[in-house]
């Protein structure tokens, strides 16, 4: 693929840089098929890639000593993945591999980096992404806390419905038990649930969303204000923060 036009991309946060910064970057980037299951950044060893996700949906896995895991986050064409590498540490305990496939661009890390050094206003929107994701990790907490199975379940389709395009969810029961961090039956049972709403139809490996309004209703308070935190510090005009 030629190098890519900043019109032409999907990924969000490609689109957010200035003409000038995106240039820059897109030098150094390599368009790729992710394919289901395939690991973006494994645990605990150096990703030589960030990739900028513009189709599919890429899940953050944190896993115990004992072998438990849970999803603490993921990623779609709002994102990247590999973001520690600009909080200067080479690796993270969290695996990401892809959950439905997709596309994106890759960029090596060393020239990513040496890019992002080299542009104040690129490092700023990166350094705000991270911030939306520590936002967004926070409020996954407040969920789990404080609401019940059935609305995080109804606001973990909400956040994937906000990266796929499209009303159908490539969404398995064992990857939303995974997500949830709850059995696959009791999943199902939720599921049931909201198509009693006919907020949703589920199938085999697939969730369509056919009442986004409703599924709102449901997710009440724990969906929404992380994602307009995401839309105020990357969508909208942002001032640079002054360190001087």
């Amino acid at each position: 693929m030629s190098q890519p036009t900043q019109r032409a991309v999907q990924n969000i946060l490609l689109k957010a840089l200035r003409p000038e910064d995106f240039d820059a970057l897109s030098a150094h980037m390599e368009w790729v098929k992710l394919s289901l299951r395939e690991v973006v950044v494994e645990a605990d060893e150096p990703n030589p890639f960030v990739y900028f996700i513009e189709d599919g949906l890429a899940s953050v896995v944190a896993r115990s000593s004992d072998g438990e895991t849970c999803e603490v986050g993921h990623v779609g064409r709002e994102g990247m993945t590999g973001y520690h590498v600009l909080l200067l540490t080479r690796t993270t305990t969290h695996r990401t591999f892809m959950q439905a496939t997709g596309a994106g661009f890759r960029v090596a890390v060393q020239p990513f980096l040496g890019v992002v050094n080299n542009h104040s206003q690129m490092h700023s929107l990166f350094l705000r992404y991270i911030h939306s994701c520590e936002v967004q990790l926070g409020h996954s907490a407040l969920a789990n806390a404080r609401y019940s199975m059935y609305a995080r379940l109804a606001r973990w389709l909400l956040m994937c419905h906000d990266r796929i395009d499209g009303d159908n969810l490539p969404l398995t029961h064992e990857f939303l038990s995974l997500m949830l961090g709850v059995r696959r039956s009791g999943v199902t049972d939720q599921l049931h649930i909201l198509e009693g709403l006919h907020a949703i139809k589920a199938t085999r490996g697939n969730v369509r969303i056919i009442d986004r309004r409703k599924l709102e209703e449901v997710a009440g308070g724990c969906y929404g204000a992380a994602e307009a935190e995401y839309r105020r510090l990357i969508e909208e005009p942002v001032e640079d923060f002054d360190l001087s």
